[in-house]
């Protein structure tokens, strides 16, 4: 499910093992990501403790589109699925989502605001150098402070370090995410494709 195989040592190493122990927790099956970061679980706590702060102190639904926005301009399909299903299971229809995710002839419940936040992660996440000052003008005239705009990029910045991550090792989204429901699925899908079968060890846990 990945060009790399996960650690020799597998669960019988003890940070491992507590790492998977949380991935099936949050997921109720095993990703195939976990296995990358078998080789350096500490890699994975610090990511949590880092998307985590930003998350906790960011609208939720606000970091979702971010997220969202972000994943798709990194070509991201395992980050653009898993979130466009957070938006989904939290705060949308799967038809709503499909539309936030730029598919044709569905709805698109965004604000103003939701849409400057989205062009503003898509930009962030394909070319920060080459953010100006007016865009950030633009949110704080929308009634967003200084606070709010640093978390936003934050969340931007956090994503395209799992993205690179992700697709860089070549991890396929997991099997599980082809359940989504279409529109919504294809939208989403903007890079990798859904794998075909979950990993040996989401199998075993499945």
């Amino acid at each position: 499910m990945s060009f790399i195989e996960p650690a020799a040592a597998g669960e019988s190493d003890p940070q491992v093992a507590a790492m998977y122990a949380d991935e099936r927790a949050s997921w109720g099956y095993l990703p195939n990501y976990a296995e990358l970061f078998s080789h350096e679980p500490a890699v994975m706590a610090a990511w949590r403790q880092l998307v985590g702060s930003v998350r906790g102190n960011l609208d939720r639904r606000r970091f979702e589109l971010v997220t969202l926005a972000a994943a798709q301009a990194r070509g991201s399909s395992y980050c653009s699925l898993a979130h466009g299903k957070f938006l989904a299971d939290l705060f949308h229809s799967p038809d709503e989502v499909a539309g936030l995710a730029g598919a044709a002839d569905e709805p698109v419940p965004a604000s103003e605001v939701d849409l400057a936040l989205m062009e503003l992660a898509r930009h962030v996440a394909q070319d920060p150098s080459t953010v100006d000052r007016s865009e950030v003008r633009r949110l704080q005239d929308l009634g967003l402070d200084d606070r709010e705009i640093f978390l936003v990029v934050a969340a931007v910045a956090a994503r395209c370090f799992f993205a690179t991550v992700l697709d860089g090792l070549g991890a396929e989204p997991d099997e599980q995410l082809a359940a989504l429901p279409q529109p919504m699925q294809a939208a989403l899908t903007v890079g990798r494709p859904v794998a075909a079968s979950p990993s040996g060890a989401a199998a075993a846990d499945a």
